[in-house]
């Protein structure tokens, strides 16, 4: 999808190329900016009400998506992106002009969503509409307006589902839907809502077993009798219907086809997701060529590690016996979990040598849910937690988790998301997160817990290794699948014969790659983008590079479009690599 910008600013800006201070940045132009963003973003809190607000507090209603306000929304969108190519970018303050780049890049994104008519298809073999309740039931209920604004919800559901099932009817019916094959079993989640014995029993009821004493007795008593009545009135009934939807409609007549290009327009949608995920404009040809060349190379340090610690027979062998020692996974969750907080802790430890500036926010470690685990990935961080799987712990090597917890815990996405949030200093619409620099920035930690001295064995650093190898190969097999015919059998020959991921690893993402297109070219791109411009900034500065500067800069800026990541540390290295916050660092 070729993007098309008014101002030579913006477009050498997204270029990857530094873009040049006006001499006189006119604050009328920063205000008229300013002005269309703010009531845009308003306008798309209000739009997208449902769940949680942009201060995380629980709403009582949920999103209307039915297609008439999908195309008002397209619209209204197309509108906004008009008055943004009539604003002289030239105009605008260095600071603003990011703001302008980091906006239109989620302007183009969200007219590319409603234009392919992605609302269709609310669903993948990660996550989907329904599961989204699960993670509001499990974090904590604070105040009584919590509680009345999730049984608000609660009722809403069956408006809500209603509309959900229309849309994905007009897909089925188009033949936008995920791949048949990565459904299977992914209406487990919805049926342990309809078969919970009692309401009590309901993971809804989750958040009323245990209130606040804050909470007046009475108050309390009423609120769980609300949750009663909206469970058996309006959640089981709604997710009955919609079991009996998946089951006899929707999973039957799910495409058989595997890739993105097959879909409606497919090669067009597939190059969108491309952009959106990448933030790039490149070809499937090209990410995959990208691919094979970074597994060649990660291939060459995976063999040194092999014979460094002297394992007789060639690198399959090592692979299998990596899958099937057990010595290298835990026997209890419990162990897992403990291994995990260690790691954990040892990163607290070294972090303040690498990072200048850290997040108020603390993380919890906590297993993932039992409803979801089976399909989950092997772990998942974000602000205030790192979600560990313990589903199947032969299928969680600890070699792996070193790895696993740099990039979900500290220094990856539960530090660097609250870091994002607290920053106070940028309009709220660079809160978005941006897969592409979240993504990369925690692959990127990965690769950084050498220099930490995070891997204490060779096996934790082959564990690494077989982690980067893991998302290089998400380069090949995504456009494998999505843009050269690949099987299902074929994306996962590609990771057994690369990684060391086990069987049922392997098989959860390739479904995951075959039912999100693009999702998974994120993670490689991103961190090859930030490891370009380090080694850019170290061969420039010299002596005057400073670390704990350089990743200051990245994190301050929030998640960014890559070109947009490229500028700002070209602006760094023009600064003598000075960093956003000199009295911590």
């Amino acid at each position: 999808m070729t993007r098309r910008f008014t101002g030579i600013a913006v477009a050498l800006l997204l270029a990857g190329i530094a873009v040049p201070v006006p001499a006189h940045a006119d604050p009328a132009t920063d205000a008229r900016f300013t002005a269309l963003s703010s009531a845009e973003w308003s306008w798309r809190q209000q739009q997208m009400a449902g769940g949680e607000d942009d201060d995380g507090a629980i709403q009582p209603k949920l999103p209307d998506v039915r297609p008439e306000t999908q195309a008002a929304r397209l619209a209204h969108w197309r509108d906004v992106r008009r008055k943004l190519d009539a604003i002289p970018v030239a105009a605008l303050s260095p600071a603003v002009q990011v703001d302008y780049a980091v906006y239109r890049d989620q302007i183009d994104t969200l007219i590319a969503r409603q234009q392919f008519r992605e609302y269709e298809k609310p669903l993948n073999a990660d996550s989907a509409f329904w599961s989204d309740f699960g993670y509001t039931a499990r974090r904590p209920f604070t105040t009584e307006a919590d509680y009345r604004a999730f049984i608000g919800q609660m009722n809403d559901i069956p408006r809500y589902f209603s509309e959900q099932t229309a849309n994905m009817r007009a897909g089925l019916a188009r033949g936008f839907t995920p791949p048949k094959v990565t459904l299977q079993g992914r209406d487990a989640t919805i049926r342990s809502v309809v078969d919970a014995k009692t309401p009590e029993d309901s993971l809804f009821y989750l958040p009323f077993r245990t209130m606040p004493a804050s909470i007046p007795a009475a108050t309390q008593a009423e609120l769980r009798a609300a949750a009663v009545s909206a469970i058996t009135g309006a959640v089981v009934p709604a997710h009955r219907t919609l079991l009996r939807f998946m089951q006899d409609d929707y999973i039957p007549k799910a495409r058989t086809a595997l890739a993105a290009e097959d879909m409606p327009n497919g090669k067009a949608y597939y190059q969108a997701l491309i952009r959106e995920f990448a933030t790039l404009d490149l070809t499937p040809d090209q990410v995959h060529a990208i691919g094979l060349s970074e597994m060649a190379k990660l291939r060459t340090e995976m063999e040194a590690v092999r014979q460094q610690v002297g394992f007789q027979g060639d690198m399959s062998a090592f692979l299998h016996f990596l899958r099937t020692d057990p010595q290298f996974y835990a026997k209890t969750p419990a162990e897992l979990l403990k291994e995990a907080a260690w790691i954990a802790k040892q990163v607290d430890d070294r972090i303040g040598n690498w990072i200048g500036h850290l997040p108020r926010r603390r993380f919890g470690i906590v297993p993932v849910p039992d409803d979801v685990a089976p399909f989950y990935t092997s772990g998942r961080g974000g602000p205030g937690i790192y979600l560990v799987n313990t589903y199947d712990l032969p299928s969680r090597a600890l070699y792996s988790l070193r790895a696993l917890t740099l990039h979900e815990s500290a220094p990856g996405h539960a530090f660097q998301m609250p870091l994002a949030n607290e920053n106070k200093a940028q309009p709220a619409f660079r809160k978005v997160y941006i897969s592409a620099y979240g993504e990369g920035w925690a692959l990127y930690c990965e690769r950084l817990g050498t220099e930490m001295g995070i891997y204490e064995t060779p096996y934790d650093l082959f564990g690494m290794l077989s982690y980067q190898a893991w998302r290089a190969a998400r380069l090949v097999v995504d456009t494998g699948i999505h843009a050269k015919g690949w099987s299902r059998e074929q994306a996962q020959r590609y990771l057994r014969d690369n990684t060391a991921l086990s069987a049922h690893e392997i098989e959860t993402e390739v479904d995951r790659y075959i039912a999100w297109p693009g999702q998974a070219l994120s993670y490689y791109l991103g961190q090859m983008e930030i490891m370009k411009g380090r080694a850019k900034a170290e061969a420039a500065l010299g002596p005057k590079f400073d670390i704990r500067a350089f990743h200051d800069t990245v994190l301050e800026l929030g998640s960014v479009p890559l070109p947009v990541l490229s500028a700002r540390i070209d602006r760094f290295i023009a600064d003598g690599g000075k960093g956003p916050y000199p009295d911590e660092e």
